[in-house]
């Protein structure tokens, strides 16, 4: 994965109705390595990192870089949205295009939270480089995925099979969105 190009990094904090995503900090390292270690969190992804690992490697300030965003729940991180520019991906569909990815501690799953950030960060998107679509790739398996994807107005552009599973690649414009 590779930057957004000529993004101005940091924005201003965004400010949902209950969330604000801003810029990584030392503060959230804990909330980092518990994000990162979580069994529940990695279901779909490969399996956590062992914790012990993490609290060795993970820098005092997580790493900053344009497109991701800590999501904050009254001061605590609950949560980290990425975009990033998917050069590597393995989907021709999906090369060169910012590609949305999302973790959630798993006390903050059914509240809608993930909803808000994510809708948040694809309007930052939208703003920061209009009319650029984004890709969503998660397993079909990981059914909350596939409705956060729909309810954001992620559409189908292709099923594959990757890493022992069936895999779902969704395309979002600015354009279609709006609609």
């Amino acid at each position: 994965m590779a930057d957004l190009g000529s993004v101005a990094w940091p924005p201003e904090p965004i400010r949902t109705g209950r969330l604000v995503l801003r810029e990584p900090g030392g503060r959230d390292r804990a909330a980092f390595v518990e994000l990162l270690a979580s069994p529940e969190v990695h279901t779909y992804l490969g399996g956590p990192r062992p914790r012990d690992e993490l609290e060795r490697e993970l820098p005092g300030v997580p790493e900053r870089w344009p497109g991701s965003f800590v999501v904050d729940l009254d001061g605590s991180m609950i949560g980290q949205i990425l975009l990033r520019r998917a050069t590597g991906h393995r989907r021709p569909a999906a090369a060169g295009k910012a590609d949305l990815g999302y973790l959630f501690l798993p006390r903050a799953w059914g509240f809608g939270y993930a909803a808000e950030a994510c809708a948040a960060a694809l309007g930052w998107f939208a703003g920061a480089l209009p009319g650029e679509p984004v890709v969503l790739t998660t397993q079909t398996a990981n059914l909350a995925s596939m409705r956060l994807a729909a309810k954001l107005g992620f559409t189908e552009v292709e099923r594959f099979e990757a890493w022992g599973a069936e895999q779902w690649l969704g395309m979002w414009s600015p354009v279609t969105a709006s609609r």
